[in-house]
């Protein structure tokens, strides 16, 4: 029986599945599918390349500029901070700036947290309503290949920042022109039309792609029914 269980064949090599992400993303899937579901490089990648955004950020802009350029695109957090004393503005900024680089640093606990969360969701949803057959350590896995575009958005935003952008313009939570919100001004901008410029990304789309894709073959399901999955759940949030 344990002999049954087993992979069959050799499978690729890690590298050849992150590269196939990319090239050829149905073979990275079929391989997981398989059984090889080790995904241990996507991750060191992904957190790498993190940490050289988050090197970016700390050296040419500074996180307490972070977190006053934050607050400042918040009307409400901006005039609420203004009308405090002195010395609750200040704890107030310094609770909001450590607590942005603290989960800036604390990246790789939170993202195996949330990529375990979401695809305990995503396991459900394929399983139960499209009637597939996925483990969730192979959906776990998909997750973590699909995330793989992400690092494309984290290398533009270092090297916009390295290569001289205005630490007072900076936008934690839109620091790379992958999306037509990064070229439209948040504060000029009616809310709405700026989020929904902003959730258009290329790279969170080619990251979904590639997420409905993968868990519609790992559970063996039609892609139109991982494709729904995901969007569908992208939409409600």
């Amino acid at each position: 029986s344990a002999a049954g269980s087993a992979p069959e064949g050799s499978g690729l090599t890690q590298w050849q599945r992150v590269t196939n992400t990319f090239a050829a993303p149905s073979k990275t899937f079929e391989d997981i599918k398989r059984g090889y579901r080790s995904w241990w490089l996507p991750f060191v990648i992904m957190i790498l390349i993190g940490y050289v955004l988050f090197a970016a950020i700390t050296i040419k802009v500074g996180w307490a500029q972070v977190a006053e350029n934050v607050i400042h695109l918040s009307p409400k957090s901006e005039e609420k901070m203004a009308q405090a004393p002195a010395a609750q503005r200040e704890m107030s900024m310094k609770i909001t700036q450590y607590s942005m680089e603290g989960a800036f640093a604390a990246s790789p606990v939170i993202v195996l947290a949330v990529v375990a969360l979401c695809s305990l969701g995503l396991w459900a949803t394929i399983n139960f309503v499209f009637g597939g057959k996925a483990t969730f350590g192979s959906i776990f896995a998909v997750w973590m290949f699909s995330a793989l575009p992400g690092i494309i958005k984290s290398l533009l935003g270092a090297v916009v920042i390295f290569t001289g952008a205005a630490p007072e313009s900076f936008n934690l939570n839109n620091f790379a022109p992958t999306n037509v919100g990064a070229f439209l001004n948040p504060q000029e901008t009616n809310a709405a039309l700026y989020k929904l410029a902003s959730a258009l990304d290329v790279t969170t789309i080619w990251s979904m792609v590639l997420l409905g894709m993968g868990i519609a073959i790992v559970a063996g399901v039609k892609r139109s029914s991982g494709y729904i999955a995901v969007f569908g759940w992208w939409a409600i949030f």
